[in-house]
Formats: structure tokens, sequence, C-alpha cells
């Protein structure tokens, strides 16, 4: 992945995430916060969903030029969008948003900003097209891998595969294609300009290689 690979290394991350908190506000040490969330995301069985995922939406933030106005919010976010994930529940974006609130108000950061937190890990569910900018950042940095090198691309799609290797394969097939379709019928799949004008054509076209590849499968 196109990644900041100076931010791996757990010291740094966890580093990056005091800071942040002391910008939020916060009064409490952040250390046990850090150490529980980054436990989290290296959970065993996340082949996409770990570490390195967090690492690239961190660094695709860092590249917007000049920052979107909200952007320790749109961060704390990031950090916390995927602190629950398990493939076999449908519930993961409400659960890591109120793990997330429940975090930071230990950290003694305000409830207004927890909320916010919250509300923008909400909209990872990618139901609907965010009517804010914070919240179309956040959603087109999740879904940045969509418009990435085909090489990439295709280890993202292989990752996820893993992840639901429980699936029988069928089932799996007709429910990626679903996810997909849906993508790709969407009229924008990026919302801010930055990420249309980098990522839509090469998102659309991987999206085409990859359900053409699970038709193919039938």
């Amino acid at each position: 992945m196109e990644v900041a690979e100076h931010l791996i290394a757990a010291g740094e991350l966890r580093d990056r995430f005091a800071s942040l908190v002391r910008r939020l506000g916060g009064s409490r040490d952040p250390a046990a916060a850090a150490d529980a969330l980054l436990a989290a995301w290296a959970e065993p069985g996340r082949t996409y969903h770990g570490t390195t995922h967090l690492v690239d939406c961190l660094a695709r933030l860092d590249e917007l030029v000049g920052g979107p106005g909200d952007h320790d919010a749109i961060e704390t976010a990031l950090w916390y969008h995927d602190g629950v994930y398990d493939p076999r529940a449908s519930d993961n974006e409400e659960r890591s948003a109120a793990g997330a609130e429940r975090a930071l108000i230990e950290l003694g950061i305000a409830h207004r900003v927890a909320g916010e937190v919250g509300r923008l890990i909400r909209l990872t569910r990618h139901t609907a097209p965010p009517n804010d900018e914070a919240g179309r950042v956040v959603c087109d940095i999740d879904l940045s891998i969509l418009g990435r090198r085909t090489a990439e691309f295709d280890a993202y799609d292989a990752a996820i595969r893993e992840e639901y290797a429980w699936l029988e394969e069928e089932t799996y097939r007709a429910g990626r294609r679903r996810i997909l379709a849906a993508i790709l019928a969407r009229e924008s799949i990026y919302e801010t300009v930055t990420f249309k004008e980098r990522y839509e054509a090469p998102a659309r076209a991987n999206l085409r290689r990859a359900l053409a590849r699970l038709e193919a499968l039938r």
C-alpha cells in the first residue's frame, strides 16, 4: 500500500495518538487507550482491516493540502473507525463509534467532540453520501483503496476474501457482487474534489474488473 512507512512503528503511532488527544483537550494519560486501540487493530484475522489500513488512512489524511477544518475530529474518527471489526457482525461501525465515544470521554475530552467523532465513524457504513465536508473526507479516505493501482486493489480484494474465509464460496461471491455493484452504481464514488480527481476513474476500472472476475467464477 501507499503507506507512510515511518508511522508503522507502534511507538510512533502511540506518540501520534497522544499528540492528538492533547489537541482535543484530553486531560488524562492516553497510553492505555493507545495500547488498547493498537491491540484491536492488530487482532488476528484482520488481513485487510488491520494496522496497515489505519496507517494508510492516516497517510491519506496527511496528504491533503492545508487539511480540512475539522482535521482532529477526522483523524480521531480514522483512528477508531475499525476499532471493532468482526466480519460475522453487521454492527461494527456502531460498536466502533460507541467505543470511541466512551474512550474519548474517559480521556477527559468533551462530550461534544466525542459525539462528533462517533457521528463520523457511523458514516463509514457508506449507506448514503455524507452531507458535510468532514464526513466526505472520512468516507473518501476509507474507500481510497478502491482507486489504487491494480496490484494493490487485487491484494486488498484477496485480503477481504481471507477475512470472510468462513463463508462458503458462492455465498461470499454473491454478497461481494452486491456490495461492489452498489458502489459502482453510485453517481460518484468519491465526494471530495481531491479524491474524485485522483481515484474515481481507477476505482471504477478496478470494480468492473473485480465484478467480471466474480461473474466468471459463477
